[in-house]
């Protein structure tokens, strides 16, 4: 029997990064700090992925507690033992409408899906999901362990992207937070699914459009 003892590698996965213009669809913009702009008129929805860098600097008071960080989105500057950097907790993009073309606009982060380039998929998680994932660290719902349980919840509950309509002239933003992607993961599709652009008096939908955005990362083996 021959038996092949291979090396352990440690993967080195770089910030995600729109695919160039001409891989987008035609009417997917690229901006110069990462960000993704589909138009249709005056209608914008944009899209940027978002790094943990930067998470931590918005949520900085949130951030700097080390394994006490209450940043729901990362795990602020704590580092684990033997590590030399924080791990990642989420894949997180901050999403964006704006609507001065049509008379109510709604856009459901729910909606959306994450097709990878070697068939994975990733749905978004919701505020549900994301309560469940950290109700697991309280213990007794009392003391400081509830204190950081509440002041997650919080924050995600204000700056979440909230599926709600967009009436002419509004804008909104906010976070959609997907599962950590998988290391084999280096090519990504979002796909916004059924964007309604026209309602009845019911709030029926009666013209909508899925939108479609492209991103890749380096994803590199090292010792």
């Amino acid at each position: 029997m021959l038996l092949i003892i291979g090396c352990a590698h440690r993967y080195y996965m770089g910030p995600w990064r729109p695919e160039p213009e001409d891989r987008q669809v035609s009417e997917v913009q690229v901006l110069d700090d990462g960000t993704t702009v589909f138009t249709r008129e005056r209608l914008e929805i944009s899209l940027r992925p978002m790094t943990d860098e930067e998470l931590n600097r918005q949520f900085a008071a949130y951030s700097n507690a080390g394994i006490f960080s209450t940043n729901p989105y990362t795990y602020g500057n704590w580092v684990p033992p033997g590590e030399d950097r924080p791990p990642q907790r989420f894949t997180v993009f901050k999403l964006k409408v704006k609507n001065y073309t049509y008379p109510k606009v709604l856009v459901d982060p729910s909606q959306m899906v994450a097709v990878a380039q070697n068939g994975r998929v990733y749905h978004p998680l919701t505020l549900s999901d994301l309560r469940d994932y950290y109700i697991r660290f309280v213990i007794g719902y009392a003391g400081n362990v509830n204190a950081r349980y509440e002041e997650r919840m919080d924050i995600l509950k204000r700056t979440l992207y909230h599926a709600e309509p967009i009436f002419s002239g509004q804008e909104r933003e906010g976070y959609v937070v997907f599962p950590v992607f998988h290391k084999d993961v280096k090519e990504v599709k979002i796909i916004l699914k059924n964007v309604v652009l026209r309602s009845d008096y019911q709030g029926n939908p009666l013209e909508t459009m899925d939108v479609v955005f492209r991103f890749h990362r380096k994803v590199e083996a090292v010792r």
